[in-house]
């Protein structure tokens, strides 16, 4: 049993991705008691599967090492993964929280030795590599993982693989007769950051996702880029391995239009320019980069990053919105389109093609354990109709890494701001 109390001066943060961490570690540094809730079995989110941020083309795990560290070092917070909120109920200050655990099948005395992992050979997909892998059924899912301790995959339960499992342990750590628990938690605040989800590419029939191996998502373009992912950071194509030195990247992949995503995404332009880097970087000047775009918006700062790579002789870029992709005998993608400087019309041929999908709230409004107000595209209004339960990061909009932070960090100090009305309501 989950060993953990809450009270009117707790804060909760539903979700350990970027904007998770900053809303915890904010609100715990200004003194106030703090339990952060994710769903998977470590923290990171979506953060921990990219490979380089921009505009400084820099590796997050610099920034989760110093969120670690500064998790560790904090005695305010508490970190519950493997857990869901099922239920919010009471009012701004005083709000009852179910939460439902998921059994890890490893307890904490896990020394994350590996023993296990080599003692199975049952595999499954891997989702922090959003599939183009596998991984085994006792696994750690990154390098980077927090906390680094084993899980065993529920589908395994029951099978000779977990028995060889629980056997490898030499410290006792893997208890297989752990069974799903509920508890009630006590706060005065609750931080909703759940984050964001890839639009489903399965949905965009004419670029064929479904049906076409060398038509990837942006996502899956960073786990391929990675060290640690699914071809050790080797630019492959996934249907047959063969090197990708010819990329196209199409725009508002399913963003910006009405039968998909009404949105604009905000991130998936710069994201693109991004990853035009990537080829060169692997294949230097015989990597060739093509975006095919509606326009592009990079604001701010990041106007200096987009000239760099308008400046790039190996970068193109073709104003058009693709009308389809077909396959070639050699499972090339062939895009079809019109160029709209010139209208001149195009069946171009690719290596892989990239489709910059949007990103859409990870959570549908459906399935949220408390009422709140949500704008047409699902994301969490800030309203006061909301009372003490505040959206941070991309549950209230689709944001970068850059402006999930500053947001995590005011809907953390709104978070404060409550409790500390209600302790001064109870000493009046």
């Amino acid at each position: 049993m989950v060993d953990v109390v809450g009270t009117n001066q707790t804060i909760i943060v539903v979700g350990g991705g970027i904007s998770g961490m900053t809303a915890a570690l904010e609100a715990a540094e200004t003194g106030k008691q703090v339990i952060l809730i994710e769903k998977r079995p470590y923290l990171g989110g979506r953060v921990s599967q990219l490979y380089k941020y921009f505009p400084k083309m820099c590796h997050p795990t610099c920034g989760q090492e110093v969120n670690q560290g500064r998790m560790k070092r904090n005695p305010n917070l508490r970190v519950i993964t493997m857990a869901e909120v099922t239920d919010i109920s009471g009012d701004t200050g005083n709000y009852s929280v179910s939460i439902k655990l998921a059994p890890r099948y490893v307890k904490d005395s896990c020394t994350a030795c590996g023993d296990c992992e080599k003692a199975v050979t049952t595999e499954f997909d891997d989702e922090h590599n959003y599939g183009l892998s596998q991984r085994k059924g006792a696994y750690i899912a990154n390098k980077m993982a927090y906390p680094q301790t084993y899980v065993l995959d529920p589908r395994m339960m029951g099978t000779e693989d977990a028995t060889k499992a629980k056997e490898a342990c030499k410290f006792d750590a893997i208890d297989l007769d752990m069974q799903e628990e509920t508890i009630e938690l006590t706060a005065g605040a609750v931080i909703w950051s759940t984050g964001w989800k890839p639009y489903d590419a399965n949905k965009i029939q004419p670029y064929g996702y479904d049906r076409f191996k060398n038509v990837i998502t942006n996502v899956e373009f960073e786990r391929l880029m990675d060290p640690h992912g699914p071809t050790g950071g080797k630019l492959l194509r996934p249907s047959d391995g063969k090197e990708a030195k010819d990329v196209a990247f199409i725009q508002c992949a399913g963003s910006r239009d009405k039968n998909h995503l009404a949105h604009c995404s905000r991130i998936c332009c710069m994201a693109s320019l991004k990853q035009s880097n990537y080829v060169q970087e692997k294949y230097g000047h015989d990597g060739k980069s093509t975006v095919y775009y509606i326009d592009i918006r990079a604001i701010d700062r990041f106007e200096d990053f987009y000239q760099a790579v308008k400046d790039n002789n190996n970068i193109s870029f073709i104003k058009s919105k693709v009308a389809k992709i077909e396959q070639d005998g050699d499972q090339n993608p062939v895009l079809h389109g019109v160029d709209t400087e010139g209208y001149k019309r195009y069946a171009t041929s690719h290596d892989l093609v990239v489709l910059a999908t949007g990103m859409e709230p990870s959570v549908d409004v459906s399935d949220f354990p408390v009422k709140l107000v949500v704008n047409p595209e699902g994301f969490i209004e800030q309203d006061d109709k909301n009372g003490g339960v505040f959206a941070a990061g991309c549950s209230s909009d689709a944001l970068d890494v850059n402006r999930s932070v500053q947001h995590a960090t005011a809907s953390a100090l709104r978070a404060v701001q409550v409790v500390n009305q209600v302790a001064r309501s109870e000493v009046q």
